[in-house]
């Protein structure tokens, strides 16, 4: 591997700390297993690593309505009774509980990804990563499938100030409905979703959903069945980016990396290596535009922090060995401490005429494409401040409450500011 893209890196130490809760099967802690992965491979020496600056409710409200957000920010588990008729409304409750921090969650995983978004369009970096974000199911006023805040299309919108066109990217296991929905009737984003369809949540994402109004044939969806291995899964994604890369010609790729289609995932059904995902990473890559990559599901927590982690090697132009190196959580990855899984020897229900079929009918839909949509753009507006100082004064804390490491970190430096070093 050799690149030369500048990478930075968005990283809030506490992001670990919060809880679905028991049984459920989200859990934040892979993102600092990922984190704390490519700290002992050396990877930090190569990129520039930011804590994110919290979304603020404001930026929120760019895409989600004011009541849900006044909402997620008041709700807490002590105070769920008095809001029964609001977490039915939100759909908030079962697949998406209420837990600890839930709103401070939101703003660290949304606030990476429109910080990501504000380094691009200044071109201070090629790449962005934000393991924590690409929650694609949270909608305009309400949550779905363990996603609140829909930072991917925060990001988005914070990129369409400086871009012409955005291309939307999905790997997931799972259809990306949320960023599709808001995008739906503009022919300036194009999102283009690769999942399991059929008896299968979300339950959209159809090959005929292609968009609506100006939108039309900007949404493009490639269904997939159980099983569906590296070779196959190159067989179609390859040809099919590339067909977007000549018609739709994007300015900037935001690309979701869930890792939840990964073989062996808890609730996924595909069986892909991490090398096979990662594949699909390296040929995005390849078309150097400014990139934004962000995480998703995954919920086998050992192979995602592998994946992301051996996916952020990928962006740098790094090659890791098999061989993990220690760290903090290397007893997750017994027995046999390696990097790299190896894929079961499930049916492939994809057959190669089904795959012919899809990519051959998608294929058709792109090059019905007109040209590249042109804007004219008058003033460009003011980038959101990813790095800026100017959130309303907190309160002062009280004394008998614990400080956290964010407010620690406050008192010795801008929340933003480069680390030097290990973050």
């Amino acid at each position: 591997m050799s690149r030369k893209q500048k990478v930075c890196y968005f990283y809030d130490s506490e992001v670990g700390n919060f809880y679905y809760g028991q049984g459920h099967p989200m859990k934040p802690h892979r993102i600092r297993m990922a984190h704390n992965l490519l700290l002992n491979y050396g990877l930090y020496k190569k990129m520039e690593i930011y804590r994110p600056m919290p979304a603020k409710y404001d930026e929120m409200c760019r895409f989600h309505s004011d009541e849900y957000t006044s909402f997620l920010k008041v709700i807490t588990p002590d105070n769920m009774s008095d809001h029964t008729k609001q977490l039915q409304r939100f759909n908030v409750g079962e697949d998406c509980p209420v837990f600890d921090g839930m709103y401070q969650f939101c703003q660290i995983s949304a606030g990476g990804s429109i910080g990501g978004a504000v380094k691009l369009n200044r071109r201070q970096a090629d790449v962005a990563i934000n393991w924590a974000g690409g929650l694609h199911h949270a909608k305009k006023c309400e949550a779905s499938g363990f996603c609140y805040v829909n930072d991917i299309v925060l990001a988005i919108l914070e990129l369409l100030k400086h871009h012409a066109r955005v291309l939307y990217i999905d790997i997931d296991i799972h259809h990306g409905d949320g960023v599709e929905e808001a995008f739906y009737t503009t022919d300036r984003v194009m999102t283009c979703s690769f999942h399991k369809f059929g008896e299968y949540f979300p339950g959209t994402g159809d090959v005929k959903d292609v968009g609506a109004g100006a939108g039309k044939n900007y949404s493009v969806n490639f269904p997939l069945r159980d099983g569906i291995d590296d070779v196959s899964y190159e067989n179609i994604f390859k040809p099919v980016i590339q067909k977007i890369m000549d018609t739709f010609q994007p300015n900037a790729v935001v690309l979701q990396c869930g890792a939840d289609s990964l073989t062996g995932d808890r609730l996924g059904c595909f069986n892909m290596s991490i090398k096979g995902h990662a594949a699909c990473v390296d040929f995005v890559l390849g078309f150097n535009l400014p990139t934004l990559m962000l995480g998703g599901g995954g919920y086998t927590i050992r192979n995602v922090s592998r994946c992301w982690a051996y996916e952020t090697a990928v962006a740098l132009g790094e090659d890791v060995p098999d061989e993990l190196p220690y760290n903090d959580y290397f007893e997750y990855y017994a027995p046999d401490f390696k990097l790299h899984i190896t894929p079961s020897n499930m049916e492939n229900l994809n057959t190669p005429e089904y795959l012919d079929k899809i990519r051959e009918r998608l294929l058709e839909q792109l090059s019905s494409l007109p040209s590249a949509p042109s804007v004219p753009f008058h003033q460009t507006p003011r980038t959101g401040d990813g790095d800026n100082g100017d959130h309303d004064e907190e309160e002062d804390g009280d004394e008998d409450v614990r400080m956290t490491e964010r407010d620690a970190d406050k008192a010795i430096e801008h929340p933003a500011e480069f680390y030097g070093g290990v973050a």
